[in-house]
């Protein structure tokens, strides 16, 4: 059984039994009769479609916005700027893939050469509560509208708004079968990587789950993508102004009650301009504020799951007793729901090593200052870590922050002086344990087609 509970009171919202095996094994030869028709839709109807469900997400976004707060915890105000990002998603989709998914010819000494953009068929998509409807449609849009199928294995306490989206889809025109969702237990999952109906998977979710995936998907020969944890650093150089420096380390690491993968977890900085650096972070953090996440006044609201704030708990009285000084939070509240104070660490780099926010993804309203000696040392703290999703510089000097975000950064996302995030127009993935392959912009469109080459040539 599937239960979705509100986090902000604990209370249940519904339950959803687990689909049976011949109603997954329905839905899975539903979605492959229907690739069949779905492949020779002309891109331009497509797009079409497209556009009405970019409309329809606006139209329905309060609605929409209310189920992803009442269901995860997410504020209200940042649960209408993800809808409102998820119709931008298939805008842009709609404006870009007739063009992007042409044939390309090249030159060659043939009489004709081409690289031609083939759907694979019936792609299973697992996707985590954080994000529950911009990580959906950042795989979907350009995986579907490439001309594939799709079913959904949406985070279980998210089940709610994972049937409104299909819904949504469907009532904007998307034919039956092309996009469905399933309820379906880790066994099952395995079981669908490795059918040979299935012909791709794609995973956001924890490293331990990625490893897993990728071993079903390895055996079974099939193409995969991966989006897992990060643990992004982010580098205030001595000539940074402090003043905008903690304005973007507390809006990333802050947003989404900070359960994102991109959020800025480890804020790096030297002796010399770090006690002005956390005076103005927690003037910053302490105006911040924690509550009903239906108010449109509040910033942070609980966290998805109670284990969830348990575990992080557990990460910050560890990293104190490692060594780490705790300079705000880290206590849990009084009361129902699961709020999660904003937490403030600071930790010198002769004893960073050894703390859970060294190796482990903290994933929450926890921020860690992390105090180095100089621009070497911090580039090396920087990279120590085992992810590799976003990083970010933070320096008056753009020409030499570039240089170290091109060159010396260790991520797939690497940012001057700006918030990590993804963008529709960009690909977006990461390295080492936060996982391969792209999604988003070009890269995103053709993740999950045969880029066939085709010659032609006179007998």
């Amino acid at each position: 059984m599937f239960i979705s509970i509100n986090p902000t009171t604990g209370e249940t919202i519904e339950r959803y039994p687990i689909m049976d095996n011949r109603e997954v094994d329905a839905r899975v030869e539903k979605s492959v009769t229907t690739f069949l028709e779905w492949r020779r839709i002309p891109i331009e109807e497509k797009a079409t479609i497209w556009r009405e469900i970019a409309k329809a997400l606006i139209d329905r976004k309060e609605e929409l916005a209310k189920i992803i707060t009442l269901e995860m915890g997410k504020p209200i105000k940042q649960a209408l700027a993800e809808v409102e990002k998820s119709a931008r998603n298939f805008d842009f989709y709609a404006n870009v893939a007739p063009t992007l998914l042409k044939d390309k010819p090249v030159e060659t000494e043939h009489l004709k050469s081409y690289v031609h953009f083939e759907p694979l068929g019936t792609i299973l998509a697992i996707m985590p509560w954080n994000f529950p409807l911009w990580q959906v449609v950042r795989l979907a849009a350009p995986t579907l509208i490439a001309g594939n199928t799709m079913l959904l294995k949406h985070a279980e306490n998210v089940t709610t708004i994972s049937l409104q989206i299909e819904k949504l889809f469907i009532e904007s025109g998307l034919p039956e079968g092309v996009f469905q969702t399933v309820r379906i237990d880790i066994p099952t999952i395995h079981s669908l990587i490795k059918d040979r109906r299935i012909k791709g998977v794609a995973l956001t979710g924890s490293v331990r789950a990625g490893r897993e995936v990728a071993k079903s998907a390895g055996e079974a020969i099939k193409p995969s993508l991966l989006e897992l944890g990060g643990s992004d650093p982010y580098i205030i150089l001595d000539d940074a102004n402090i003043e905008k420096a903690a304005t973007i380390c507390v809006k990333s690491r802050f947003n989404n009650t900070g359960q994102t993968c991109i959020a800025a977890k480890r804020w790096i900085i030297s002796k010399k301009s770090s006690d002005k650096f956390i005076d103005t972070v927690m003037e910053k953090i302490s105006l911040l504020k924690v509550g009903d996440p239906l108010d449109t006044n509040t910033d942070l609201g609980p966290l998805a799951r109670e284990d969830l704030r348990s575990n992080l708990h557990k990460q910050v009285i560890k990293s104190v007793q490692l060594g780490a000084k705790l300079l705000m939070g880290g206590e849990i509240p009084q009361g129902k729901g699961f709020f999660y104070p904003p937490t403030l660490l600071v930790v010198n780099n002769d004893s960073y090593y050894n703390l859970p926010l060294s190796c482990e993804e903290i994933f929450g309203p926890v921020a860690s200052v992390i105090i180095v000696d100089n621009e070497k040392e911090a580039l090396e703290v920087a990279n120590s870590t085992d992810y590799g999703l976003g990083a970010c510089v933070i320096t008056s000097d753009i020409e030499k922050g570039e240089k170290i975000a091109r060159y010396k950064l260790d991520a797939g996302n690497c940012f001057v002086n700006s918030v990590v995030k993804s963008d529709p127009r960009t690909p977006f993935g990461g390295i080492k344990n936060s996982g391969y392959g792209r999604e988003l912009g070009e890269y995103g469109l053709i993740a999950f087609t045969n880029i066939k080459t085709v010659v032609v040539d006179k007998l």
